[in-house]
């Protein structure tokens, strides 16, 4: 092993759309990791010494260990960088550390309980999973081939912008959502194109379309149908977005704008993720909870939605205040220099609750529970804003 004393591992910007890659010299061999922060290269520099040792002299299985140490120790520091952006939600790690890894002490500690420390960092993990199986199956060149075939897209800020201008209140993002992890089956007899058309017809701008299974009880063939079923208002698809290959089977589905969640994208997913958008054509709505989130999105350039969830995502504990307070001061002033489009989410059932967001400086709202549980969701939205805002 002498050989690969000179191994050194430099990082590289992250990208979504890769898998990372390993080179070694003169042997060539990918080598796959899981870290969520970084793609990195490991460049096995070997250099001649007296005894014309090389490579050769080391087993490909040697090298292929030594690389993967490497890697794990590179993952040392992903606790640190998420902790810097403000990134409470882990991304799923490895399930254990290579065969005859020894050290260091401190990183066998870290990874001795991989256990979700909440609700969203299960999804997230699950997700993970999910994802990684959808690309075996559909690589993202198949996807692209696609996307000649994708719906028209519909304008998704415009449709806010005009709800907004044309009612003198927030637009709204209408939610079709059968259930949530923490309130159960929000309604029993569900079917999504009755209930987007209900919204429609009630004054709904756009709608969001719930697409997770396990934890939501939605699915892409929700997507589809309501697409295809003529509902004419821009559809979100609400989606734990961590590859870049979502936002493009999002597209390909029917979707006009997608959820990137800050609590769970360092920046520079971010940023990558804004510009593939902007591409295919979607909007993107990036959600924050926090200052520290909202000053992070705030300087990230392209941004033109972002949504405020008044939920905290570790307790699932509501506070519609959350929303007055990160559009004091600085940031609600920056946020009109830019003409962003401010979205108030959760914990909004009344008209008062509604008044109290739009005065704190929001221009649209999303709403699920409170109108999805309405026997006629459509009358649930004029409840909700406390007058008729349907078109008709």
């Amino acid at each position: 092993m002498e050989a690969l004393t000179s191994l050194k591992v430099p990082f590289q910007a992250f990208s979504s759309s890769s898998r990372p890659r390993s080179w070694i010299t003169p042997i060539q061999m990918n080598v796959s990791t899981r870290n969520p922060f970084f793609s990195f290269s490991v460049r096995a520099q070997v250099e001649s010494t007296e005894g014309s040792a090389t490579i050769a002299a080391t087993s490909a299985e040697s090298v292929v260990e030594a690389l993967k140490v490497k890697e794990w120790e590179v993952g040392m520091f992903q606790d640190e960088v998420a902790a810097s952006q403000g990134i409470r939600i882990r991304r799923r790690p490895p399930t254990g550390p290579p065969l005859h890894y020894v050290g260091p002490f401190e990183f066998r500690l870290q990874n001795e309980g991989n256990t979700p420390r909440n609700i969203l960092e299960e999804i997230v993990w699950n997700k993970d999973v999910e994802v990684s199986q959808l690309k075996e199956r559909k690589p993202l060149i198949s996807l692209k081939k696609d996307l000649q075939n994708a719906p028209p897209r519909r304008d998704f800020i415009g449709a806010l912008r005009a709800a907004n201008e044309r009612t003198g209140l927030p637009g709204l993002i209408a939610e079709v959502k059968k259930a949530s992890p923490s309130r159960g089956v929000l309604r029993e007899n569900f079917d999504p194109v009755e209930i987007a058309q209900a919204y429609e017809r009630g004054g709904a701008a756009c709608l969001s379309v719930l697409t997770d299974q396990k934890y939501f009880k939605g699915c892409f063939e929700n997507l589809e149908l309501i697409r295809k079923a003529g509902v004419k208002c821009p559809l979100l698809c609400k989606e734990f977005i961590i590859d870049a290959w979502q936002l493009y089977y999002a597209r390909i589905k029917g979707a006009d704008a997608v959820l990137l969640i800050a609590a769970v994208l360092p920046d520079l997913d971010i940023k990558y993720m804004i510009k593939i958008c902007k591409i295919l054509g979607l909007a993107a709505l990036v959600e924050v909870h926090d200052e520290k989130e909202f000053d992070r999105v705030l300087g990230i350039e392209g941004i033109e939605l972002i949504g405020i969830n008044n939920r905290n995502l570790e307790t699932f504990e509501v506070d519609i205040a959350n929303t007055k307070k990160l559009l004091e001061g600085e940031r609600g002033k920056i946020v009109r220099e830019r003409n962003i489009i401010m979205v108030g989410e959760s914990g909004l059932f009344t008209p008062n609750d509604i008044a109290y967001v739009q005065e704190a400086g929001v221009k649209a709202v999303l709403v699920g529970e409170s109108i999805v549980k309405q026997n006629d969701p459509g009358k649930g939205i004029t409840s909700l804003f406390g007058k008729d805002i349907s078109l008709s």
